[in-house]
């Protein structure tokens, strides 16, 4: 069996841990950092096929030494047409990258419930199916190739954008950025746990809390700093144009070049809990929209998102993001919902940026998931005919990108190929499961409490 001195940097082994049934496990971690504090040394380390906000500090003994791996030499990458990194292709991986799809432009009919019935069991349940006008016998593929828009339902990366704020960027993921670096945050009423590596000064990172003001974002060292500086603050809301009230809910329009300030510092706050994106400071081509809760004491930040003033392939969100204590309660659904509002306003379809990360992907998924489920429930035949929709117009009615349409349909597994055109067969167990989501989904965008003018930004210089 190992020491404990033995233990370093890149060496894996079994560490006790918690899971969400508050019992013990042993998965496979990997040390990515050692420190000694007053001859204890502690731990740091990355759960293997765990997300990485479950990393964090553990002492010895919760290491299982008898099953350590120690780091090995890199071997060389197999290589392909002199290139680093290329793995051969094979039928198998090929086949399952052509994915066919129906066309855009394909009519979908809707048959009666009686109909559907008879013609399509699954399952021994009865199934209402949304059929398509006979037509062309051969699919088009509208995911296009690797040069195209990926696929918004699986979470593969598309190119990273290499301007912004927030933007995808792999190749500076070192052993610092890995790492958590604030301890904890106090935000308001509320004490956050960082999940991830956030760019604060490093001075701030060695302190057992970081406070920050709930209205303007400014960071300070110390309660004291907070109490005196909330006596100059005059915020009660974030900066910007107030678009939306209704309730307690309101929405903020924050202009990333004339509120530079406050820009960047949610844009730090917010990346403690996004990975997948890498901070800079030119937060000018953006615009912020901050969701809040109000009460007595003013508008508290609940959540945001961001997007480009001028998007050249169609997104409609650069980053998204509910702050923990306000997850799980329908506020993510809620903000993508006011973005696909603020799309339709514009006149455009809109999808989000890739890749989304595990919990952004899951609420998209729900959300695009739930809004065409809807239209097709709300169908209505008319003569006597099985009713008709195209994927192009549920894109319109939505301002959901088509491909977006598309991968979802695909997801809940509603298209089919039968007798010469395409149909949408909806399973009991679908209408029912959608039909129970809908009576929990409680919060709603409002269009009439929505005072939204979309800006051409190509007219207004630079921005």
């Amino acid at each position: 069996m190992a020491e404990v001195e033995e233990v370093t940097e890149g060496c894996r082994l079994p560490v006790l841990r918690r899971n969400q049934d508050n019992e013990d496990e042993w998965p496979l971690a990997e040390i990515l950092s050692v420190k000694d504090i007053s001859g204890r040394k502690l731990f740091y380390v990355h759960y293997i096929d765990f997300n990485k906000r479950l990393d964090e500090w553990v002492t010895h003994d919760r290491l299982d030494l008898k099953k350590i791996q120690f780091p090995k030499k890199e071997a060389k990458t197999p290589t392909k047409n002199g290139l680093p990194g290329s793995r051969p292709s094979s039928p198998e991986r090929d086949v399952k990258r052509k994915v066919e799809v129906v066309s855009p432009a394909t009519p979908i009919p809707v048959p009666t419930e009686t109909t559907q019935a008879s013609v399509f069991p699954q399952n021994g349940s009865a199934r209402r199916a949304v059929a398509a006008q006979p037509g062309r016998k051969r699919k088009s593929n509208c995911l296009g190739t690797d040069e195209d828009s990926q696929d918004s339902s699986d979470g593969i990366p598309s190119a990273p954008r290499m301007t912004g704020s927030l933007v995808s960027d792999r190749s500076h993921d070192d052993i610092i950025t890995r790492m958590k670096n604030i301890e904890c945050i106090e935000l308001g009423r509320h004490r956050l746990k960082p999940w991830y590596f956030s760019p604060y000064p490093q001075e701030l990172t060695t302190l057992p809390v970081l406070y920050l003001c709930e209205f303007c974002l400014k960071y300070v060292k110390s309660l004291k700093c907070l109490q005196r500086h909330l006596t100059k603050c005059d915020l009660r809301h974030p900066p910007g144009n107030e678009i939306y009230r209704k309730g307690t809910i309101s929405f903020f329009e924050i202009d990333g070049r004339k509120n530079k300030s406050y820009s960047q510092n949610l844009c730090l706050l917010a990346k403690c809990f996004l990975d997948h994106k890498t901070l800079y400071y030119d937060t000018d081509p953006f615009l912020f929209y901050v969701m809040t809760e109000y009460d007595s004491k003013g508008f508290h930040i609940v959540g945001y998102f961001s997007k480009e003033k001028e998007s050249t392939e169609d997104y409609n969100v650069a980053c998204i993001l509910t702050l923990p204590p306000y997850q799980r309660r329908g506020y993510g659904k809620l903000l993508i919902e006011f973005s696909y509002e603020l799309s339709k306003v514009e006149g455009k379809t809109g999808t989000p940026e890739k890749p989304l990360s595990d919990l952004g992907l899951l609420s998209y998924r729900s959300y695009w998931s739930q809004t065409i489920l809807e239209i097709l429930m709300n169908l209505k035949s008319e003569n006597g005919e099985r009713p008709q929709i195209t994927i192009n117009e549920i894109s319109e009615i939505t301002s959901i990108k088509k491909e977006d349409v598309i991968s979802t349909l695909q997801y809940l597994n509603l298209i089919n190929y039968y007798k010469g055109q395409y149909i949408l067969t909806l399973s009991e167990d679908i209408v029912d499961g959608h039909e129970r989501a809908m009576l929990k989904r409680i919060l709603r965008i409002d269009s009439k409490c929505l005072h939204f003018t979309p800006k051409d930004w190509s007219k207004r210089g630079k921005w």
